[in-house]
């Protein structure tokens, strides 16, 4: 399940995938609405990876 926090690494750092203007969402380009969609997507795959290995270091 950890590999799921690698998604947003990919996501942000391949530049060259949302490095444009077109598709706007509400007047904001798609270079600045896509890294802000990333944001919640994170949170809640911070929140997956988190509830599935709670309770490996327990013992």
């Amino acid at each position: 399940m950890r590999i799921l926090l690698l998604l947003p690494f990919i996501g942000l750092l391949w530049v060259p995938f949302y490095n444009q203007a077109t598709p706007e969402l509400f007047g904001f380009p798609f270079f600045y609405w896509y890294q802000l969609l990333w944001v919640p997507v994170t949170a809640v795959l911070t929140w997956i990876v988190f509830r599935s290995t709670r309770g490996e270091g327990d013992e």
